[in-house]
């Protein structure tokens, strides 16, 4: 680490402008993060124009900002109105809306903003330390790798889905079928697209997510008719609370994995935060000693995917500058930012422009930490729509929905598989099948099916060469230990049952 650039690009960040675009970008970041559909990436995008006419540190400090802070703004609806402002934050709904319906919405914002800053901050130290030797880890990620990873990921069904696993691995295959629809990314022929051209580029899951999660609510709490109630109680006296250090530390191991996980997930090109909570999910739950709690608002189960989705946000921004490849979808569009103001991100970056390196990581290091001091009145404003009547506050969200399904390709057929999978969610609710799951196929099947395609080609064949990798190997028996786990551990407390017995 060289201290005299340290000291250059901190003097850049805290000139008064520099500092004020951090700001604005911090709090854009939030607002875009909390609105259902309007992700980071669609920020970024509407903040480009802007970035035309500033010079290379402040678009660049402004564009970070924003991603930084719109990690934790999906957060903000998932707890209180069950409905993900991002896909990062869909876990976050598993235990977040439960402790916001108990009357815990305060203290489920507080978690969420505290694992935001921690895993934020964690992800920033990792960048500044281990840059180099993380990006050259980074290249020898292959196919097979990525193939592990997203087993990985559909091992965690076990966790995240409802407590019946077969419900939860019908929807999750269900899930991966959807993700199948479209071209075949290999030949070109279409398939499962029933004649509808509309499905021709596959479907998108993001109003997928809005209407399973959103709209579902929308329509149990109306057809059940006591959404009113629900909500004045949620709403009576909603506020940040501020969580103390020794809160934290009871869970400081969850914390540290969920951390860890999220920045070694995100350094992996073409993952992202979604991929990482979810997995920290998942490794929380199994390892927890309140299993029983997960899905009923356990505390962990707010820190653990929040922690390591905003940590997956500071290790997808390593391949985006010392690679140049994208870590994730949005820092694909900051990779194109940079791009136009004639910069090459690339190796040659750490050499050419080292300065600018240190102050995209002291912007999201100072995103992070306002993020934990100021996210209270981002949290306030959107507390005091609880206080609303449900029936004021329902449309709004069916509006948002609208908007937010309409925006990912400006195409009204978005809004009609939004409300689809509304009402298909509103019966996966009512029977107990897992939404999480039916997300959680969908998010990682292409990918599964890419990378597990494109291995087989580049060795001929060979399933054997999935197992000849150590690092997929490693990953493998890691999602065997999390499947095996749940049966082992209940046939030693059956024997235990009846020994006692």
């Amino acid at each position: 680490m060289d201290l005299s650039l340290l000291m250059q690009a901190l003097k850049i960040i805290f000139m008064p402008t520099n500092f004020l675009l951090v700001l604005a970008g911090m709090t854009l970041g939030v607002f875009f993060g909390a609105l259902p559909g309007i992700s980071s990436s669609m920020g970024i995008v509407l903040m480009i124009p802007f970035t035309y006419y500033m010079g290379i540190y402040p678009s660049v400090m402004l564009l970070v900002a924003l991603y930084a802070g719109s990690a934790y703004g999906g957060s903000i609806t998932a707890i209180l109105f069950n409905t993900p402002g991002t896909a990062e934050s869909v876990a976050t709904t598993f235990d977040g809306y439960p402790m916001a319906q108990q009357g815990k919405a305060g203290k489920a914002l507080g978690l969420a903003m505290s694992g935001s800053a921690i895993g934020g901050i964690f992800s920033v130290l990792v960048m500044l330390l281990l840059a180099p030797l993380l990006s050259k880890i980074a290249l020898k990620i292959q196919s097979a790798e990525y193939f592990a990873l997203t087993l990985l990921g559909i091992a965690c069904i076990s966790s995240v889905g409802s407590k019946n696993l077969s419900k939860a691995l019908i929807t999750g295959l269900l899930g991966i079928l959807i993700a199948l629809m479209g071209m075949d990314p290999m030949t070109g022929v279409s398939r499962l697209t029933f004649g509808e051209i509309n499905f021709l580029n596959g479907v998108e899951y993001i109003p997928i997510m809005i209407g399973s999660f959103a709209m579902a609510e929308i329509f149990k709490q109306v057809i059940n008719r006591k959404a009113k109630e629900e909500t004045l109680d949620m709403g009576k006296d909603v506020s940040l609370e501020s969580i103390k250090l020794k809160d934290l530390l009871i869970y400081k191991t969850t914390i540290i994995k969920s951390a860890i996980i999220g920045t070694a997930v995100g350094i992996l090109p073409g993952t992202g935060g979604s991929i990482a909570s979810i997995v920290s999910y998942g490794e929380a739950a199994r390892s927890s000693k309140n299993k029983e709690m997960f899905g009923k608002g356990a505390e962990e189960g707010v820190l653990a995917p929040e922690t390591a989705n905003n940590a997956a946000g500071g290790g997808a921004m390593i391949p985006t500058l010392v690679l140049g490849i994208p870590g994730s979808p949005t820092t694909a569009i900051i990779l194109a930012a940079l791009v136009l103001q004639g910069l090459q991100p690339g190796p040659q970056l750490m050499t050419e422009q080292p300065l600018l390196l240190y102050c995209v990581f002291f912007s999201m290091l100072i995103a992070s930490i306002v993020v934990f001091f100021s996210g209270r009145y981002a949290v306030k404003a959107f507390a005091a729509i609880l206080k609303l009547p449900y029936g004021m506050i329902a449309p709004m969200i069916v509006m948002f929905s609208v908007i937010g399904s309409y925006a990912i390709s400006n195409d009204m057929f978005q809004i009609w598989v939004m409300l689809t999978f509304g009402i298909f969610g509103y019966f996966m609710k009512k029977y107990k099948f897992s939404a999480a799951s039916l997300i959680l196929g969908i998010v990682l099947g292409n990918m599964m099916e890419e990378t597990f395609r494109r291995q087989l080609l580049l060795t001929n064949g060979s399933f054997a060469s999935f197992f000849q990798r150590p690092i997929a190997v490693i990953i493998f028996i890691a999602v065997a230990a999390l499947l095996l786990f749940p049966v082992i551990s209940g046939m030693i407390e059956k024997k235990k049952t009846a020994a006692v017995a």
